[in-house]
């Protein structure tokens, strides 16, 4: 009788345990499982990072909008003595980031920038090298800072000390400075250009209708937030490798010549789909990059008398 339960009981355990082919039948069910999840996780983490971008610039337009409120006047895409501006670390350049960070809650770093040195000055290092992230896409793929610069000039002042390196914080939200590609002067025709000073009563083809603010994806060289070059501001007009529209069938795929110092370049984002951009009456929305080139340009001019003959 003893021999016969251990006999049962040791086949009882046998039938118990997982064969090898069910043990990879289990395996592959669960491969399958992640496989199908997998993407609409991705798919949710990008929803979430593309509503916290939306937010960041609809926060940028009111700063913008309470400055105004305070000044009488948009800031100045970038302040410098004269133009055109050239993208390289030399002049003044204060960039129109700067001149709204009281408002957004930066303070200490507005109180602690000199205006009058410059943005690349060495006095200026410790506001050049912070890290905002109310000014950077939580989809941006590259890093916080730019560390790979050539040594900064000395700054609007020559006699400032010239420090070895440059560390620069990164931005990707841009200005609109104009609807065509162009160096950025005194004369542009969007919003945020050279030592511009414009009252929503210049905007005449209607603030809800003229881009302010856009995504752009910034490159391995940019100058940082503090710099009012093409690291802050964009245009609607070129389309280039880092721009949402390259993909668009309707626009050549030619390779265009590397950016030069007054080069400026276009929007851009690191989200599929299209870009986020804030308008002049503080509305923000994505563009869709099935958008007309055309329309996207005109979106960039302030008063061109056009009409918009297609949505966005």
């Amino acid at each position: 009788m003893k021999h016969s339960f251990s006999r049962n009981t040791l086949r009882a355990s046998r039938r118990s345990a997982f064969t090898l082919v069910e043990l990879l039948v289990v395996i592959a069910i669960i491969g399958v499982l992640v496989a199908l999840l997998l993407p609409a996780v991705q798919a949710a983490r990008e929803a979430a990072r593309r509503c916290s971008c939306l937010n960041n610039i609809s926060q940028l337009a009111l700063a913008v909008h309470n400055y105004e409120f305070s000044t009488e006047h948009l800031p100045s895409g970038t302040i410098n003595p004269t133009g055109p501006i050239r993208s390289e670390p030399e002049g003044q350049h204060i960039s129109w980031l700067v001149q709204i960070l009281p408002y957004v809650e930066q303070h200490n770093a507005y109180r602690l920038f000199d205006q009058q040195a410059g943005a690349y000055a060495r006095a200026n290092s410790e506001v050049r090298a912070l890290t905002v992230g109310l000014f950077l896409c939580p989809s941006f793929p590259g890093s916080d800072t730019n560390e790979s610069l050539p040594s900064y000039g000395g700054g609007y002042q020559q006699n400032q000390e010239i420090p070895e390196r440059g560390i620069a914080a990164r931005t990707t939200y841009a200005g609109c400075h104009n609807d065509q590609e162009s160096p950025i002067d005194a004369d542009n025709n969007g919003l945020l250009f050279l030592n511009s000073q414009l009252r929503y009563t210049d905007i005449l083809d209607g603030s809800s209708q003229t881009i302010l603010i856009g995504e752009y994806r910034a490159d391995e060289d940019e100058l940082g937030w503090v710099s009012g070059t093409r690291a802050t501001l964009r245009n609607t007009d070129r389309f280039d490798e880092n721009d949402f529209l390259r993909n668009n069938r309707r626009q050549p795929q030619k390779k265009l010549p590397p950016a030069g110092p007054l080069d400026v370049g276009g929007f851009g984002s690191a989200h599929p789909g299209g870009a986020q951009f804030a308008f002049a009456d503080g509305s923000s929305k994505m563009i869709s990059d099935n958008v007309e080139p055309a329309v996207l340009q005109q979106l960039g001019h302030r008063a061109d008398g056009k009409l918009l003959k297609a949505r966005f």
